[in-house]
């Protein structure tokens, strides 16, 4: 099982002794580590794997993990073994201690825009970027563990203070639906286990080994809960890298590698420098930049996968013509290495610039794949119609219940479901059985009560017509009678509501003729849908597309050739971007961007580029200065405006269809 590992992967897995930081470089094989080391374990240690958790903070990279532990340790062997997202592991720790926090075990936990919701209804409906800043504040109160009062005392300003107080309201809405937020599902278990140490103790007792992946993005909320959970002998392994800490922005924070050696004094560090991935150019490009920031531990990356093409770095004439030169580029060196489309990939560092990449690549006719688009089933108004099937199918949901109760609005104030949720908390019911309570509607007057009655019976004829009639005629008769569409114009501009009232529309019919074509009810069809939501994402085999992604979304992937843009200062580093951590962090995410690389890298600037319908002179960003010349051949720099990566390309692919071609 260790036979393929190097001399400090195996000496990462057999460590025991106390608690361990293995600082894994990019592509240094840490996910093997992480396996492994979970194999032996079980495996040479005797821990049944019942007692051993791995923590990671996507589920895509758990689903990752299990499965390559499945190959280690098959049939009963893995049983029990806990495989999860830090938030996944909250919630299993919530749902089996909720009456300890006062909750009911069927809690709801909210998604951000039903979260947002809540919020905007305490703020008073404040413009969108308003709304974005407090729940920006509120989570940040929430993942460095301050209650709404010690985040009064730590506001700084009258903005502050205000969101502060609003934090305290809404954790009031939350307590009063019995439900929880994202950022819950971390503070509450440490909340648990400091107030109820017997809670910590059998948990303690429950996960004996921790692992921790990615554990540079862990924010102040998540290292306590690992801290709690892996008791005074630190039982755990920590594998992370200084030099990928990307998220501050989201609440990571990489101070937590540099506690684990204050909190930790027998701290164990063990560094993996050996590169799995890369030529050695790439390696020294990125070695040569990532020096320049303070770090933990210096390490230099290496690997034995040969020296590799030199990095170029392509001077455009403007951001059109970068996308051009780059759609060219891919165009001539697939043609000329017969690779797939999915070897390439264009990095940015913002949402913004993939535009008129996507433009040239259609022009090209070169297939792309976007990361991070928005899913069908995430947008809002899809959201809020399976709110309503989700209800007509399982009564006892609360989310669905609150959405669609208030999806259109139809008289039912936030004080009724504060009400509401009240009685159903102290009673241990669900919202929608708590309003057929005799005992909570003689709290409320007729005027409160009777939205919600009428509401409910309206669940409920649908839920008793929908195990037998066609789902389609069902589904067109609910949209009537709620008169989504109508509610849609109201609150949307023209464009966005017809947009998604088409989106309604193609979902509706598509249910309506799944449920002709495979005779299932709407009740059956929203299990099917629910089991889809599921699953989406999950193909085996990736499109042969070229990858257009953000810098931030490429992190974990690899690519044989990668295209870094817009490689200009006050884009990468980020204008607001330009000093102290701040701009020690834009260097990281130019070093992840260089290490996606494994076989060619290109980076690209432009002479001038396009803000506000003028075009403005740009300069290389300062990381391009500190990349080591020897490993970057500069095209296009001393050629007026720019035309030379054009030609170029047109030539060589000119040239290579002529020479296919017998001509």
């Amino acid at each position: 099982m260790l036979s393929d590992l190097n001399p400090q992967q195996r000496d990462a897995v057999k460590y025991l002794d106390g608690p361990l930081l293995v600082l894994a470089g990019a592509g240094s094989g840490k996910t093997r580590v992480i396996t492994r080391k979970i194999g032996y374990l079980v495996r040479q240690c005797g821990i049944e794997a019942r007692h051993v958790a791995a923590i990671t903070f996507t589920n895509k990279a758990a689903r990752e993990m299990r499965e390559r532990v499945g190959e280690l340790l098959p049939g009963q062997q893995g049983q029990g073994l806990t495989v999860s997202t830090f938030h996944s592991l909250g919630l299993s720790i919530l749902r089996a201690e909720a009456r300890r926090l006062g909750y009911k075990p069927r809690f709801s936990v909210m998604d951000a825009g039903d979260a947002q919701q809540i919020l905007a209804d305490i703020l008073k409906n404040p413009d969108k970027a308003s709304l974005r800043h407090a729940a920006g504040l509120i989570s940040g109160w929430k993942n460095a563990l301050l209650d709404p009062e010690a985040a009064r005392l730590a506001a700084r300003d009258e903005g502050e203070r205000q969101a502060a107080i609003a934090y305290l309201a809404y954790q009031g809405t939350l307590r009063a639906y019995q439900a929880m937020d994202f950022d819950d599902l971390i503070r509450l278990p440490v909340a648990l286990f400091r107030d109820h140490p017997e809670a910590l103790a059998t948990w303690q007792g429950r996960l004996r080994y921790l692992l921790v992946d990615e554990y540079q993005d862990t924010n102040g909320a998540q290292y306590e809960l690992m801290k709690l959970l892996a008791g005074p002998m630190g039982r755990f392994t920590a594998v992370g890298d200084d030099d990928q800490a990307i998220y501050a922005w989201r609440g990571a924070d990489v101070e937590n590698l540099r506690r684990l050696q204050s909190d930790y004094p027998r701290l164990k560090i063990i560094p993996l420098t050996q590169n799995y991935r890369s030529s050695q150019r790439i390696l020294k490009a990125a070695n040569s930049v990532i020096r320049n920031n303070p770090r933990l531990h210096d390490k230099n990356l290496w690997s034995d996968l040969g020296v590799g093409d030199p990095l170029e770095l392509v001077q455009c004439r403007d951001d059109r013509h970068e996308a051009e030169t780059v759609a060219l580029r891919i165009s001539a060196h697939k043609f000329e290495n017969r690779t797939r489309f999915a070897d390439y990939a264009i990095l940015y560092r913002g949402n913004h610039q993939a535009r008129l990449f996507e433009e040239a690549l259609r022009e090209a006719r070169i297939p792309y794949q976007l990361s991070g688009g928005q899913s069908f089933f995430d947008r809002a108004e899809i959201k809020d119609l399976t709110a309503y099937l989700r209800l007509i199918a399982n009564q006892d949901d609360d989310p669905a219940f609150i959405r669609a109760a208030t999806t259109p609005r139809r008289g039912i104030g936030a004080g009724t479901l504060e009400k509401l949720g009240d009685h159903a908390g102290k009673r241990h019911v669900s919202l929608f059985a708590a309003v057929h309570e005799l005992g909570f509607q003689s709290e409320l007057p007729a005027r409160q009560l009777e939205p919600l009655s009428t509401f409910c019976d309206f669940i409920n004829r649908l839920a008793q017509r929908a195990e037998r009639e066609p789902a389609g005629r069902l589904l067109d008769e609910l949209l009537a009678a709620i008169r989504y569409e109508e509610w849609l114009y109201d609150s949307e501009d023209d464009r966005a509501a017809r947009n998604k009232w088409e989106n309604v529309r193609e979902f509706a019919n598509w249910l309506g003729k799944k449920g002709e074509d495979d005779g299932k009810t709407l009740i059956e069809l929203t299990q099917t849908v629910s089991l889809m939501n599921l699953l989406e994402g999950r193909e085996d085999e990736a499109p042969d597309a070229v990858r257009l992604s953000t810098l931030h979304a490429a992190k974990g992937l690899e690519y044989p050739h990668v295209f870094l843009v817009g490689v200009e200062e006050e884009i990468l580093p980020h204008r607001e971007c330009l000093e102290g951590p701040r701009l020690e962090e834009e260097r990281r995410l130019m070093y992840v961007g260089i290490t996606r690389a494994r076989r060619s890298l290109t980076l690209t600037w432009c002479a001038r580029r396009k803000r506000g319908g003028d075009l403005l002179p740009c300069e290389p960003s300062r990381f391009v200065a500190e990349l080591d010349p020897e490993q970057v051949r500069r095209v296009g720099a001393s050629v007026p405006e720019g035309e030379a990566p054009r030609e170029d390309g047109r030539r060589r692919l000119s040239a290579l269809k002529a020479m296919l071609g017998g001509k």
